[in-house]
Parts: C-alpha cells; structure tokens; sequence
C-alpha cells in the first residue's frame, strides 16, 4: 500500500514531461512556417517597395535630366545675351553692306534705343542707317520722332532736319508730334527764326496745327534764354488760336519767373492759373517754394507752403529738398533739423540731392565734423558722389584752411570716375588760392587738361586775383590776363 502512491506519480510524470517538451518544439516549427496568407502579404510589400524604389530612381534620373538641360539651356541663352551684347557694343561700327543685312531685328532695335537713351547721337545715327539697311526694315514715323527728338536734345538742329527730311522723302508724311519735335530743337538751340517758321508752317497744315505743348516747348525755351517778350507774343497768339494753357505751361512760366526774380509776375501768373480752373500740383508748388527759399523770403515761403498743403496737394521729396536748401542758406538751422527729423520719422529716403544740401549746409557753418559724417554716411548708402558734392567739401576746406583735406578730396577723384566739370575747378582754385598753396593753384591748369576741361573767365580772374593779394603780378598773371581777354588759348 506504501509503495502504489510513489511509483504512480512517477510513471505519470515522465511521459506528462515528454509531452511538454515535444510541444515547444512543434510550436517553434509552427513559427518558422508562417501560415500562407501572411507570406502573400508580405510577397505584395516587398514588391510595392521595389516599385517605389524604381520610381524614385526614375524621378530622380529625371531630375537629374532636367538639371543638366537646365544648365544646358542656360548657357546657350546666356551665350546668346553675350553674343547680341556684344553685337550691340560694335553695331555703330560696322558698315552697311555685304553680311550686314540680315542682323535681328531685336539686336539692332535695343542697340539704337541704348544710344537714344544715353544721348549718344552720332552712335545712335549709325545704328539708324545700318538699320534702314537690312533687308526686314520698313520706315517708322515714330523712330524718327525719337530720334528728331534726341537730336533736339543733343543741340543738332541741322542733324535734325536732315532727318526731318529724310522721314518725309522715305514716305512718312509729317505729323504733328514729328513737327512738334522739330521745333523743339532749333527752339532748344536758340534758333528761334527758324523755330517760329515752322510754327507759321504747322498753322498753314492740315492736321499739323500746334497744340499747347508745341507752345509750351516754345515758351520753355524763350524763358531759358529770358526773351519774355517772344513769352507775351506766344501766349497772345495762343489765345486768339483759343489755345488754353495747361498745367505744364503755367509751371513752365511760374518757375522761370521765380528764377529770374520777377515775383510780381510769377504771382499773377498763378492767380490766373487757379482762374482759369488749372489745378496747382507739386511742381507748382515746388517752384514757388524755391523761388521765394532761394531769395531769402523764409516767411512767403512757408506761407505759401501751408496753403499748397491745405488745398490738398502732398509735398513730395524734392519739396523737403528745397526748405532744406533754404533754410540751410538762411542759417536757419534748427528749422533745418526739424525738417530732417521729419523725413526720418516718416520714411522719406535721402537722394543725392538732400545729401549735397546738408552737406552744403554743414560747410557754410563751418561744421565740419558734421559735413563729413554725413559724407561717410552718403557713401555707406551707396549714393556716389558727384561734382556738386565734391565742390561743396573743398569750399568748406578752403574756408576751413584745411590743405591736407583738400588733397583728400583729390585723392577721392582719382579713385573714382568722378566727370569733373569747369565748376569744381573753379572752387578748388579758389580753395587753394584762399590757403595761399598759389603752387598748387597753378598747376591746376594742367588738372584741368587731363581732364578735358578749359579755363575760363572765372578760373582766370580768380586766379589773378590771389596772385595780386600775395603782391605777385608776373609772367603767370599776364598769361591769365591773356587767356581771359582771348589773346591766346589754353593749348599754347
């Protein structure tokens, strides 16, 4: 009975131990045989997955492509831009003829626009005729009008008329803008015979009778060479031709009598402006503001300025300009800043021009730290100097007695393609001579030759002058004498 309970158990146990571990081993046979639904599954992923990488490798290959045409095309068009440049650089150089016939159309076009635009005539002349001789040209009234009119520009009223004429035998018939232009620029050269005879000849033209900007070209022109009489006759025959005046015409008259300080005039000329229902605009009222700032009237002008703004029209920055101007000439120069701080507080942008006036303006008073941290930061905003700057640094130099600067200034222009003009000059022989550096005043006559530029009655006489205020009166000051009478040239 002892013995039965101990052997069961053990006779039970082994084979209940075999099963056991049978059964893990047909389990981990079971897991290394997924069931077949699981191995299809995973056969469409892997070949989903192959798909997708053959098509990023085909987006890719055609990006590639695509970069490689890109680069392709690139360079053929930039080698094309080149190559017309180029074209366009030589075509006033090339001959019509043989192998010049058949340049595109778009190369010759902008290469004569370039010249028109930069007012390059005789350049511009020999693309014109190397274009009327290719075999696509066709006359074009409105490419003679341009030219005509650069010409006018350019003070070549005989160039003018040649084209004038040319135009009309190539069978463009003359209209109104081609005479308009004409007019313009024997007007513009001071030939007013002849500008007044094409004037009775557009009267006389069917379709060709002048309008109010014919006129106002004409006037223009009057009033620069200060003939109001010839003023008074155009504006009589435009009223019996009932011609009114436009806006452009009264800014016209207004400011060249603002100019020449006929105050009375240019007042009454805008009273009749308003009544005549022409609306004043910011030229109207920049040209009263500078012509009473420039005379000194600081009270008229800010008048003048509150009543422009209360009847709506917006000072623009060359009005800022002006009171800078005018306030700065008067010493005013708190006004002066109130105004800068104006522009600063409401994003108005110095132009070259609010520089030269500030900078100006610090040089009269003798400032100049002040000129020159405004200069700096002129040239840190990348707006380049020009002559008027330069003029404005040497007179307050010369005032300043400072030598070492002025030769600063010197330094600055042989690093740059400053153009110099006869008015520079003039201020730094001033400049010089004030310092008492005459060496250095007299060779700037050879400064002048590199230069390009002739003396002129003011060099002369300035430079005479401080010769006699050192008591020197020798052969340099009888050959300024003689080069100021005309005796002899600077080339001698």
């Amino acid at each position: 009975m002892a013995a039965g309970p101990v052997a069961a158990p053990s006779s039970i146990a082994v084979p209940s131990a075999r099963r056991h571990r049978a059964l893990p081993a047909a389990a981990s046979a079971a897991s290394r045989e997924p069931p077949r639904a699981w191995r299809a599954a995973g056969a469409e992923e892997r070949a989903r997955r192959g798909k997708e990488a053959e098509v990023d490798d085909e987006e890719t290959e055609r990006r590639r492509k695509e970069e490689v045409n890109r680069k392709i095309a690139s360079r053929k068009a930039l080698s094309i831009i080149l190559r017309r440049e180029a074209t366009k650089a030589v075509l006033d150089k090339r001959k019509p003829g043989k192998g010049t016939r058949r340049l595109l159309p778009r190369t010759v076009l902008e290469a004569l626009h370039d010249r028109v635009a930069a007012l390059r005539w005789d350049s511009a002349l020999k693309v014109f005729e190397l274009m009327r001789d290719q075999v696509w040209y066709r006359p074009h009234i409105g490419i003679y009008i341009k030219l005509i009119t650069m010409l006018g520009k350019c003070k070549q009223p005989e160039k003018a008329h040649e084209l004038f004429q040319a135009m009309i035998d190539e069978g463009c018939a003359p209209n109104l803008e081609s005479y308009t232009a004409l007019v313009s620029a024997y007007s513009r050269s001071g030939r007013f015979r002849e500008a007044f005879e094409l004037l009775d000849r557009m009267k006389e033209t069917p379709g060709c009778q002048p309008d109010v900007q014919t006129y106002s070209i004409l006037i223009k022109s009057c009033l620069h060479a200060y003939d109001f009489d010839k003023v008074k006759s155009l504006l009589a025959d435009m009223a019996r031709a009932g011609i009114r005046p436009n806006t452009v015409t009264y800014n016209t008259l207004i400011d060249a009598y603002g100019k020449a300080g006929k105050f009375a005039e240019m007042e009454s000329t805008l009273l009749k402006m308003l009544s005549q229902n022409c609306k004043p605009d910011v030229w109207t009222m920049n040209s009263t503001l500078r012509a009473f700032g420039s005379s000194g009237q600081i009270e008229t002008m800010e008048n003048c300025y509150e009543k422009f703004q209360a009847s709506g029209i917006s000072p623009n920055i060359k009005t800022y300009n002006i009171l800078l101007d005018s306030y700065g000439k008067a010493k005013m120069y708190e006004k002066m800043g109130a105004v800068m701080e104006y522009m600063q507080k409401y994003y108005y942008s110095w132009t070259i021009v609010t520089y030269n006036v500030v900078i100006d303006a610090f040089g009269r008073a003798g400032d100049l730290e002040q000129m020159e941290y405004i200069f700096r930061l002129m040239k840190s905003e990348r707006i380049k100097p020009n002559c008027v700057t330069l003029c404005s640094l040497v007179r307050a130099y010369g005032r300043a007695e400072e030598v070492r600067k002025i030769k600063t200034v010197l330094r600055i222009i042989e690093n740059s393609d400053i153009t110099l003009d006869i008015v520079f000059f003039n201020c730094l022989v001033d400049a010089y001579g004030r310092v008492g550096c005459l060496a250095e005043m007299w060779d700037i006559l050879d400064l002048m030759k590199e230069h390009r530029c002739k003396a002129d009655k003011v060099t002369c006489t300035t430079m005479i002058k401080w010769f006699l205020v050192k008591g020197i009166d020798d052969h340099r000051v009888r050959y300024l004498r003689d080069l100021k009478d005309g005796r002899i040239t600077d080339d001698t």
